[in-house]
């Protein structure tokens, strides 16, 4: 069952929270960060349940330490002090934090597993492979293995050796299987809500204080758009919509 601490819906979970941090499952469509849209995000909506959760007056200090892209769900890691948010800050760029991904591609790797290794130019609010480093590119490294394939799809896990924007995204599609529903980055169409199949699986990282180690694991979402058995029941909804639709107490007061 989900944990009975849960994040405003009884289906979205509270994977961690203490002194020093939050972790939450982000659904897809859902921005991590506020942007010139105006549109809801996680972070902010994370400072609201805080405030409300422990009856804070004032302002609520909460250290965004990485993002996922809108389209992605998975696992988010906030930091609720100063102090934390700068040991994590290191910690992802020593690239000390272990982080998986499941990816639900077109077509079947040639080989079960192996290594991904790019040079990325980021280009406006996209990024491309380049053939050779240049003064702006940043070298990109994953590793990736076939879980399954299912008629002309796979389902990989992968995790980053480095933390590049897009860099799953660009790095598949640059191998041959654009991830499921990615159409910026080769996907034949879009998801039904423009979502795309790729989940931030599990993170772990060093406990800021404590120093120990903490893993946080995100279950499969319902709708996750690969046949597996529930590993929570119920599920959180992979989708952003999927909450504001069900009407169990959410959303949450502006």
């Amino acid at each position: 069952m989900l944990s009975s601490t849960y994040f405003y819906h009884p289906r979205w979970p509270v994977f961690f929270e203490d002194n020093h941090l939050l972790a939450l499952f982000k659904p897809a469509g859902l921005l991590a960060q506020g942007d010139r849209s105006g549109a809801v995000c996680l972070l902010e909506l994370a400072k609201g349940w805080l405030k409300e959760r422990h009856a804070k007056p004032g302002r609520v200090f909460l250290g965004l330490v990485h993002r996922l892209d809108r389209p992605v769900a998975g696992v988010m890691l906030f930091a609720r002090t100063s102090k934390a948010a700068a040991r994590l800050s290191a910690q992802f760029r020593c690239g000390t934090i272990q982080k998986t991904y499941l990816a639900v591609v077109d077509g079947t790797p040639d080989q079960p597993d192996g290594n991904l290794y790019n040079h990325i130019e980021r280009q406006g609010l996209s990024c491309r492979i380049l053939s050779e480093s240049t003064a702006r590119s940043r070298e990109a490294r994953l590793q990736y293995r076939l879980i399954e394939s299912i008629g002309n799809r796979s389902l990989l896990q992968v995790v980053l050796e480095t933390g590049r924007r897009h860099q799953i995204r660009l790095q598949l599609s640059h191998a041959g299987h654009a991830i499921v529903g990615d159409v910026r980055y080769g996907a034949v169409s879009p998801l039904k809500d423009r979502q795309i199949a790729l989940l931030a699986r599990e993170i772990i990282v060093m406990h800021p204080t404590l120093k120990t180690p903490l893993r946080l694991v995100c279950p499969l979402p319902s709708g996750w758009p690969w046949p597996a058995a529930p590993e929570e029941v119920p599920a959180p909804f992979w989708n952003y919509d999927d909450f504001l639709h069900d009407g169990d107490g959410f959303p949450p007061p502006v």
